[in-house]
């Protein structure tokens, strides 16, 4: 199962919309939803720091900052298509 991986912050409102905006496609996209948080994590706050939220399909970069259903839906078909 394609696995989206959400990079942030407790608190963080960005970071709660996009996983919104996720979970209400999940269902239908099939797709499960990882929220990890960077929050004392140095390395991942050396990498994301105030990007975040920081989308990945896979484990490959998709977006930061906001989620744009239609840009999601098409970088989701084209990494299945690619698998």
């Amino acid at each position: 199962m394609t696995v989206i991986s959400v990079f942030g912050r407790h608190g963080c409102h960005l970071c709660d919309v996009a996983v919104e905006v996720l979970e209400g496609m999940r269902e239908e996209l099939n797709y499960e939803v990882d929220k990890i948080y960077i929050d004392g994590n140095s390395e991942l706050e050396k990498l994301y720091g105030e990007q975040v939220p920081v989308i990945h399909i896979d484990g490959i970069h998709h977006d930061f900052f906001r989620v744009d259903p239609e840009r999601f839906k098409s970088s989701l078909e084209k990494h299945r298509q690619h698998r």
